[in-house]
């Protein structure tokens, strides 16, 4: 510790400096920051309720530790007394804050503590799975919260600022950045005063970010329509002579956008050792479930498809005339071509000629629907036959879903030709799509994200929605032998890397227009190490890493905190290691079971264990709620739900879609399979 130039004390990330009146103000510098960038608290914290109750309490006295302060201050009816302790190796400050009320009656109020980031540059923002940079662009066709940094309607969810509840995201922080540094302000879902929450605003006036008890939702809450509903800001009921205890840890890093990434890794580190999994079963039953669930409720061997959902309730299925049942079948994504290799791939392994016939009639069906432009036709329906899928103009197809239905059909012909059967119509419609796609590659290596079925244009180049195509490419030049496609791979991945350089991949879903997506990053370690194993070059490498470092940002390191009467908390569902579909879907999903091979690669090619540790929690997350018999939380064997509800978004926090989709059932059956390979590395366990 020493002074520094205005007064203050230095002590590395964390400093003070003596103000007027005797108070003191407490903030933050990055190692690697600018000098006039700092993270300026305000305050101890903020008092927020009735007119009385209202107020900044300062911090009026500090005693140095060994290793931090001690911090302490007062109002009217309230006494701080907090404890801050510098971590070094995180470049973060661990705070313990006693709050007593001292008032003579009952009151209710809510917490915040807040700072100011200071410096120059317009922010940009993160909460991990629930807030990107501005999050939404103008011309996203999807509401969702957007931030502005004019300002906005928030009757039209555009804000210069967002309050959340912290079981939104999945690591509870915020991260704010300027063009001098990068500050996280991270807590626990659950405080002594109920769900916490988080937030920021950014203007010319000032940029702030905060952590409220409890949490407050503004200027809107978004609960998954297009429409929002009014503020939620509730308060605390608070006792004479009751005693609060708050802990919260703040972070200061350099402007690097990827600056996140080792403060979540801390995080992550200290979550990995308080929140336990709980996975039900191992890969095998799993696999086998899986595979029953997928041949017996979504395969239609009438129309040689995958139904896209399946109701639990069959009897509520026959009295809705079957409506709960999606008679639907894209090629890609919710449902298909990869779900139909790992059905035809485990009946060829396990002797299940019923399971290889399904898989291979769903693959030649599709092989067969080709669109005019060449590509893949995106979806199937019983009422019309082909058609474009959910895109936004009914003449468009997408390319995330067209070029993963060509990579796995790749997949699916390589390990046919292995076991000595050959499917022409299957290398032709292959063929076919690859070719589309290296002759509509622009000159900088975009393949453009949708395209027009009939005259073969590409619609729309913004996003990356094309990303997949890589992929696709690389596996198809091995199996064919074209030099071409390997070079058309490898400009994608120099025009596709400024996505993942700037912190922000986004298109890849056909239901959510332009939107920054888990399955965006999952692409994006697909493919980036696919080029790495392609070319050998480092390159490739550390932009898969990147990506998977972006992904992990979806995902849950923490167990959620349900309430006790819904199905998830009876069944104790641990969070862990789900995956947040996005912003605008707010959910937890099991997609990122779609590169698990990949992103165990990763791990043996980077000797990070990081990697290795939370793929695994991935997969044991969705060990859990596979029904292992008919009945099974009111489901049939082997279904699986696409959404469990980790908030107020779509549903109350707790409960369960009930419906079974051929995509979640499909990867986990996928990535059981796939996963065999590492099974002893993994050390998943069951109770």
């Amino acid at each position: 510790m020493f002074l520094f130039a205005n007064g203050g004390i230095d002590m590395g990330v964390l400093q003070y400096r003596e103000l007027d009146k005797k108070e003191y103000e407490l903030s933050l510098i990055a190692p690697e920051g600018h000098q006039d960038s700092r993270f300026v608290l305000e305050g101890l914290l903020r008092v927020q309720g009735s007119e009385d109750l209202s107020a900044v309490i300062p911090v009026q006295q500090i005693e140095q530790m060994e290793k931090g302060l001690r911090c302490s201050g007062s109002s009217d009816i309230f006494t701080v007394s907090s404890e801050w302790i510098e971590d070094e190796a995180s470049s973060s400050v661990a705070v313990t804050m006693n709050i007593t009320y001292t008032g003579s009656t009952s009151k209710e109020f809510g917490l915040t503590v807040k700072g100011r980031l200071a410096g120059e540059g317009k922010p940009t923002w993160m909460i991990p799975g629930a807030f990107y940079q501005e999050n939404r662009f103008k011309h996203n066709q999807r509401p969702y919260p957007r931030y502005d940094y004019e300002g906005g309607k928030a009757e039209e969810m555009v804000s210069d600022y967002w309050s959340f509840r912290s079981d939104r995201s999945a690591m509870p922080v915020v991260f704010a950045w300027n063009d001098g540094m990068c500050v996280g302000m991270y807590t626990d879902e659950m405080s002594a005063m109920g769900i916490s929450g988080l937030g920021f605003r950014g203007n010319a006036e000032s940029t702030e970010v905060w952590l409220n008890f409890p949490y407050r939702e503004e200027p809107v809450v978004f609960d998954g329509s297009s429409k929002p509903k009014e503020a939620d800001c509730p308060l605390y009921r608070v006792e004479p002579g009751e005693t609060i205890e708050l802990s919260f840890r703040l972070y200061a890093a350099g402007p690097d956008l990827h600056a996140y990434d080792p403060f979540v890794r801390f995080i992550y580190a200290e979550h990995e050792q308080r929140y336990e999994l709980n996975p039900w079963m191992g890969l095998d039953e799993a696999a086998e479930l899986t595979a029953h669930g997928l041949y017996h409720w979504h395969y239609n061997e009438e129309h040689s498809i995958l139904y896209e959902t399946a109701a639990f309730d069959r009897e509520f299925n026959n009295n809705v005339k079957g409506m709960g049942d999606r008679p639907h079948m894209h090629v890609g994504w919710v449902s298909g071509v990869p779900y139909a290799y790992a059905l035809l791939t485990y009946g060829r392994r396990h002797g299940n000629e019923e399971y290889a016939k399904a898989g291979m009639r769903v693959i030649d069906k599709i092989a067969t629907g080709l669109a005019p432009c060449g590509t893949f036709w995106a979806e199937w329906r019983l009422d019309k036959g082909w058609s474009s899928g959910w895109n936004p103009k009914s003449t468009w197809v997408q390319a995330r879903t067209v070029s993963e239905a060509t990579l796995f059909m790749i997949r699916a012909l390589s390990f046919e030709r292995e076991q000595g059967h050959d499917h022409p119509d299957w290398e032709h419609a292959i063929r076919s799509n690859l070719e589309f796609a290296v002759t509509h590659q622009r000159e900088d290596g975009n393949f453009g994200s949708y395209y027009h079925v009939e005259n073969s244009t590409v619609e729309e180049w913004d996003g990356a929605g094309g990303l997949l195509w890589m992929a696709a490419l690389l596996e198809g030049a091995a199996l064919f032998g074209n030099e071409a496609y390997r070079e058309a791979a490898r400009g994608g991945g120099h025009y596709y890397k400024k996505f993942i350089h700037n912190e922000l991949i986004y298109g890849a879903p056909e239901d959510v227009h332009l939107t920054p997506t888990s399955e965006d990053a999952y692409n994006a370690v697909v493919a980036y190490v696919l080029l790495y194993e392609t070319f050998q070059d480092r390159e490739w490498l550390n932009l898969a890493a990147k990506a998977a470092d972006w992904m992990m940002t979806f995902r849950w390191s923490y167990n959620l905190e349900f309430p006790r009467r819904t199905l998830l908390k009876q069944y104790d569902y641990r969070s862990r290691g789900a995956d947040q579909a996005s912003p605008s879907n707010q959910h937890l999903h099991n997609y990122g079971l779609f590169c698990v091979p990949e992103s165990l690669r990763l791990w043996r090619y980077t000797q990070d264990d990081y990697y290795l540790q939370r793929t695994r929690d991935h997969l044991a997350c969705f060990l859990q709620f596979i029904a292992r018999e008919d009945g099974d939380f009111n489901a049939y064997k082997g279904m699986v739900t696409e959404r469990f509800y980790n908030t107020n978004c779509f549903q109350p926090k707790g409960m369960m879609l009930t419906l079974s989709h051929a995509w979640c059932v499909g990867l986990i059956l996928y990535a059981c399979q796939e996963a065999k390979v590492f099974e002893q590395e993994l050390k998943l366990f069951t109770k």
